[in-house]
């Protein structure tokens, strides 16, 4: 940076010096009807308090174009204003609503006249901050110093930043030991001349901001916490500061306790955790000067009513709904506003309301928690709750109070909420479908009522597979090949160290290499992948550092097989990345194709649904009135139909990707039928969404793990079949209703007319299933991938 420049002022060599450093002036309490001082006798009290030669006056006389701007604002009594000396913050004059706020008013720290003004010595203003805030105001006040010291003595502006512009929020301690106050203040600082004592003294000669634009200076500067950090640097020994330190503020008590019980209400712990229930009971009471607080919690026919008051928190009371129908809190959430009780005495209706009444409350504020929500019978509105301020005086809450409490809706709405998704953290996506009763089931949770288990019962169960055809088998054949790629570039280091030198040893590894490669040639497992890899480790490799030493045949060998296994794996990994991409690549479209379907299908009539993606994809549909109260046959019979139609897709999803090369695979596809209802229950002792509830509904759950392997009781082969559709079902009734989808199928072009037909070879526990199968047709260009859905209505 450039040396800096000699002495100057901020404000164009118009100096204010510093006030008197002792004496303050004699003031009378503020009244409504005091008269404000006159600028002469204001001047005629600071002479009263210094020597009387006439420079003195001189200088007494100039201050008075420097308090014309702070006089200009007493008849605003909101406004705090303070003048303190620089450096050391030293109160030396304050109006009335600063020394209220501090909590001076008739205390000896204040003498009092009829001018209105109060003013004070021995106090700083960081006395009366708590630590961190004073810390705060020192910061401030140095980047006032930084924004100085760079415009007079550097020659860099630093208005754009709007320094002097920033305010700041602190905490002023309570006289009387109560909650603190709050206050957001600027600082005035232009009246301050500062003289550089040491001119050669740079606290800034290593930066080069004058080399800089003004752009990137700029930007330089608005990095976060650049002008803290330069402000860090000044050496404040090396300049004299002298004149006034004007402080401009507000109190801003209500608006920050209001910043701060929403941030208590939405932070990660829940509301209803006894600690942070007692904090929030605490700010509630500190805001709207309250005796007491009381939460109402519904629960079905029956509300639980929890009060705290006194600093005691009572135990919760149940009253039927049916009791508080003409109660205050009815009439709070059916009006869906903050509801102001002025005088209890007069209006109490209900044995609730009286035992508020001999606990001594005269008034109560409303504040009822309403939200939209999905229930079984559609969107409408639902009560979480109502939160009450009481106090032992009538008529205390005002309509200030009830704009308070307003705005403390949205945060007790997401606190309640978000203790509702604390209570099933370990559930991710939840579906739409059935999340309004994971919502119930946590909202009862929170009121600490009883554990429920969450059950839909008769709901209708539609399952499918879309399964790969011989998996396993493509699998074993990229591990085969991979490992003999890599036991052939073992092979060739073996080869080269034999070539390199004569070891017995190291003929006999290769003789070994040998038999393995010749063992891989016959079969491969799963198992051997491991196996394999281990003895390559423990057999080979471990000589690896020797063999790199044993000239360059070797080292290139040696150089290939680590080249080759180069990867996360650590291994030949080409052909199983080649089947592992296959998979993804047919996982990740029918998942698309079935998304597709399923927005669909959820205009017909909202259901759960589930996939998982293993070896190809398979879906678990669930649908009834239990989910959905508009539930119908109709709507039952047109999402079986189009679970068949978007399996169809899905058939042909595969084709286009053969037909592109992509996959050499073949799949084939399931659906399992039954007609008889199922109670599903979300078990939240396992990471499972639903299971079968009762003894009843086991058949089918062992039906669908296994169906997949089943095979033809005549034929001897799987029942399932490259490119074809089959259908299980028990029942007579089960295949004329589908049977009358397949020819809508076939209708529609989705699959062939030809129908084969068998019996299903008894499995485990399950016997008497048939199965239907028709051969998915390739998709015509006219066709589109996803047919529009006819959207069933009421």
């Amino acid at each position: 940076m450039s040396t800096p420049k000699s002495s100057a002022h901020p404000n164009n060599n118009n100096s204010v010096k510093s006030l008197p450093t002792a004496g303050i002036i004699p003031t009378e309490p503020h009244t409504e009807n005091l008269p404000e001082p006159s600028m002469e006798e204001i001047l005629s009290a600071l002479a009263a308090q210094v020597p009387s030669e006439s420079t003195e006056i001189e200088r007494l006389k100039t201050w008075k174009q420097d308090l014309e701007r702070l006089f200009q604002f007493l008849g605003d009594r909101r406004v705090l204003i303070a003048v303190m000396e620089p450096g050391t913050f030293a109160m030396r004059y304050a109006n009335v609503a600063f020394c209220r706020l501090a909590g001076w008013e008739g205390t000896p720290l204040v003498a009092q006249s009829t001018n209105g003004w109060f003013a004070e010595t021995g106090i700083s203003l960081v006395e009366l901050f708590e630590e961190c805030d004073a810390k705060i105001a020192e910061q401030l006040y140095r980047r006032h110093l930084l924004h100085w010291v760079f415009k007079l003595f550097y020659q860099i502006d630093l208005d754009g930043l709007r320094v002097l512009d920033e305010p700041v929020t602190a905490s002023v301690k309570n006289a009387t030991g109560g909650e603190p106050k709050f206050i957001e203040f600027w600082l005035g600082s232009e009246q301050l001349k500062i003289t550089q004592i040491d001119a050669k003294i740079d606290e800034f000669s290593d930066i080069p901001l004058n080399l800089m634009s003004v752009p990137e200076r700029e930007a330089w500067l608005m990095q976060p916490n650049q002008l803290a950090n330069l402000a860090a640097r000044l050496n404040l020994d090396n300049y004299r500061v002298e004149g006034l330190l004007l402080l401009e503020g507000f109190d801003v008590t209500v608006q920050e306790q209001i910043r701060r019980l929403t941030q208590l209400l939405i932070d990660r712990d829940s509301m209803l955790r006894p600690d942070k229930f007692e904090r929030i009971d605490r700010c509630l009471r500190s805001l709207f000067n309250a005796d007491g607080t009381l939460l109402m919690r519904p629960d079905g026919e029956h509300v639980q009513i929890l009060v705290a008051k006194d600093g005691q928190h009572l135990q919760p009371v149940l009253y039927s709904m049916q009791s508080l129908e003409s109660s205050h809190f009815m009439k709070a959430t059916a009006a869906n506003q903050v509801w102001n009780v002025p005088d209890l005495r007069r209006e109490c209706r209900t044995d609730c309301e009286r035992t508020l009444r001999k606990m001594g409350a005269q008034s109560m504020l409303l504040v009822p928690l309403v939200v939209k929500s999905v229930t079984r019978e559609g969107t409408g509105l639902r009560i979480l709750g109502v939160v009450g301020l009481l106090c032992d005086r009538a008529n205390h809450f005002n309509n200030i109070d009830a704009q308070h409490a307003q705005e403390l809706i949205p945060a007790f709405i997401a606190a309640l909420r978000q203790a509702i998704q604390q209570r099933f953290t370990h559930i991710h996506n939840i579906h739409p479908a059935v999340e309004w009763r994971f919502a119930q089931e946590a909202e009862r949770r929170s009121w600490g009522l009883p554990q429920e288990t969450i059950v839909f019962a008769d709901v209708h169960p539609l399952y499918g597979i879309s399964d790969i055809r011989g998996s396993s088998d493509e699998r074993n054949r990229a591990i085969q090949t991979d490992l003999l790629e890599q036991f052939r570039l073992g092979l060739a280091i073996a080869d080269a160290v034999c070539q390199t030198q004569t070891t017995h040893l190291g003929e006999q590894l290769r003789l070994d290499l040998l038999d393995y490669i010749e063992h891989l040639k016959e079969k491969v497992t799963v198992d051997m992948e491991v196996r394999a890899a281990e003895y390559l480790n423990e057999r080979l490799e471990v000589y690896f550092d020797y063999f790199v030493q044993c000239g360059p045949l070797v080292l290139a060998a040696v150089e290939a097989y680590r080249a080759a296994c180069e990867n996360e794996h650590n291994c030949v990994y080409g052909d199983r990345t080649r089947y592992d991409q296959m998979l993804n690549l047919i996982g990740n479209k029918l998942q698309e194709t079935w998304a597709r379907w399923q927005e669909k299908m959820q205009q017909i009539l909202p259901h759960y649904c589930d996939i998982e993606c293993t070896d190809g994809m398979d879906h678990m549909i669930y649908v009834g009135k239990a989910i959905d109260p508009k539930f119908s046959q109709f709507h039952l019979h047109s999402l079986r139909y189009e679970q068949l139609r978007a399996i169809c897709d899905c058939g042909r999803t595969v084709f286009r990707l053969q037909a592109e090369s992509q996959i050499n695979m073949e799949l084939a596809h399931l659906v399992l039928v039954q007609n008889t209802t199922i109670d599903i229950f979300h078990n939240e002792n396992t990471e499972k969404m639903f299971d079968v509830k009762g003894t009843r509904d086991i058949r089918y759950e062992l039906v669908k793990k296994r169906i997949e392997k089943a095979v033809d009781k005549d034929a001897q082969e799987r029942i399932t079949q490259s490119g074809m559709l089959t259908v299980v079902y028990s029942t007579e009734d089960e295949w004329e209703e589908y049977q009358q989808y397949l020819r809508y199928l076939s209708r529609e072009g989705w699959v062939e007319a030809k129908v084969q037909t068998g019996m299903v070879e008894s499995l485990q526990g399950v016997s008497g299933l048939k199965f239907a199968r028709v051969r998915i047709l390739p998709e015509p260009e006219s066709i589109v991938h996803v047919s529009e859905v006819t959207v069933v209505t009421d």
